[in-house]
């Protein structure tokens, strides 16, 4: 029964995230986990089984349209589809297992400081899920705090892994509150302190408008996913291509990632010319998303740039695993599934900015801005922040609505404005502040025209990333380690 009980728990946190945005509810899903972690009972076996069937739940509930992909392009059984990913999200689900075990060998007898270690912990799992094989750091508990959360006042702080670690840690402290009649008013008291201190931080400007507003368009193409890739679609869509940009003219116009279903080398004689020669005439650039090819037969996830200002690319760095690239002992998946382009290459993390119209814009394509520390390495000499994806791979499903939230931490992150351009959605305007000022209604077909300005300026992690948060961290649970040794 305790096992059914923390399996539901963590499926009833797919609540706490986008669309639903129940952020309040994060902390109640991880603190029946913790509630059950903290007796003295479990040991590090049963902590184990414990965290595996909360990361399940909140792995499988979060995730499962990923059976879309699989069942509807890839070419899989539906019922193979659901078990592939139900394995996908155990494995993952190791992670908070380890950890969960972890502090079950170290948890310390004073309340506050099991709060602390609990805390660093689950953090440290989530830290290893998002840059350990597979590299998946979807579904962070930091995510579940973007406003109106009070705690993401701290988000251009300590980061998205540091507002999931303040999240743990005042869960704990409440647990312990509830729980140990002698520390009542001191653990509430600590717990409440960073929610209250978040809202505060939420008045703070760390960065500052810089220039005069340019016109953007972010354009949404809506192209089903099962068309995208038919030879008998190709001129249909390019002729898209053309109408769109013609139709929605601005200083950057922005297409979604491989609006162009073709590599650059085959698309027709003089047509990027014929698209430059119109952007020029609008007055702007247009950044179409392609896929280009070396001299050694290598293949990027690019993006380029037409128009105005000389002819810029930026490719791709940050592959998705399975999606772009096949990890080594797992070609058993490829004979079963039907996946286009998974032998793409690194694009190199030394890519230029963008220079248009007068901003320094810092391309990021699709799965990318997952990856909120890598993004500093832009910063701070980007003012905009522009992101293209194609999502229609997941059908109508949570994936968009979590994709934005993902896109307002990194907003709240970098204190810049982050542009997204869809293929069926969601494109959309985030704010500094991690508001979303404009969207476009998914599985539409149309433009964001708006006025954007560049922002200048560093936030605290920008500066640091997750560095102080690591040392938090090592000094935890090496202290952790040290006191149980001693005992």
């Amino acid at each position: 029964m305790p096992f059914l009980i923390v399996l539901l728990a963590g499926a009833a946190s797919v609540l706490a995230y986008a669309p639903f945005e129940q952020f309040w509810l994060m902390p109640l899903s991880w603190g029946v986990l913790y509630g059950m972690l903290r007796a003295d009972t479990v040991r590090a076996g049963r902590g184990f089984l414990l965290g595996w069937a909360w990361g399940t739940g909140a792995l499988f509930a979060g995730l499962c349209w990923l059976v879309v992909a699989l069942h509807r392009y890839g070419g899989l059984s539906a019922p193979l589809s659901v078990v592939l990913i139900f394995v996908f999200c155990v494995a993952l689900a190791l992670y908070p297992a380890l950890v969960s075990a972890l502090f079950a060998r170290l948890r310390p007898s004073r309340p506050l400081a099991r709060a602390l270690v609990a805390a660093a912990c689950w953090v440290l799992g989530e830290m290893l899920r998002g840059q350990i094989f597979p590299a998946f750091p979807w579904l962070a508990t930091g995510y579940t705090q973007t406003p109106p959360s009070p705690l993401a006042g701290w988000v251009p702080v300590v980061g998205t892994y540091g507002t999931g670690f303040l999240l743990a840690l005042t869960t704990a402290l409440a647990v312990e509150a509830i729980a140990v009649a002698g520390v009542r008013r001191l653990a509430l008291g600590a717990a409440l302190l960073p929610w209250l201190a978040g809202g505060a931080l939420r008045q703070w400007d760390w960065t500052a408008p810089v220039g005069e507003p340019v016109s953007v368009a972010l354009i949404q193409t809506n192209v089903a996913q099962d068309q995208k890739w038919r030879r008998d679609t190709v001129l249909a869509q390019l002729e898209l291509n053309a109408q769109l940009l013609q139709r929605y003219p601005a200083q950057i116009m922005v297409m979604p990632e491989s609006s162009l279903p073709v590599f650059e080398d085959n698309l027709p004689e003089g047509y990027l010319e014929a698209l430059g020669a119109a952007a020029r005439a609008q007055g702007g650039d247009a950044i179409l998303g392609v896929f280009t090819s070396d001299a050694q037969g290598r293949v990027y996830n690019s993006v380029v740039s037409r128009g105005l200002h000389a002819p810029q690319r930026y490719s791709k760095d940050h592959l998705v695993p399975f999606g772009e690239f096949q990890p080594w002992g797992f070609g058993w998946f490829f004979r079963l599934a039907s996946i286009p382009m998974a032998n793409q290459t690194p694009g190199g993390t030394d890519q230029p900015l963008m220079a248009l119209a007068g901003q320094r814009v810092a391309m990021n394509i699709c799965y990318e801005d997952v990856f909120g520390e890598e993004l500093r390495r832009v910063l701070p000499e980007a003012t905009l922040m522009v992101n293209v994806s194609n999502l229609a791979w997941y059908g109508n499903s949570h994936a968009q609505p979590q994709h934005l939230q993902i896109s307002r931490m990194r907003a709240l992150e970098s204190g810049r404005p982050q542009l997204r351009a869809t293929n069926t959605g969601m494109t959309a305007v985030v704010q500094p502040d991690g508001r979303v000022s404009e969207v476009l209604a998914p599985f539409t077909r149309g433009a964001i025209e708006t006025r954007v300005r560049g922002y200048q300026g560093v936030t605290p992690y920008v500066w640091w990333g997750d560095w102080p948060l690591r040392g938090v961290l090592f000094a935890v649970l090496s202290a952790a380690l040290w006191r149980r040794r001693l005992r």
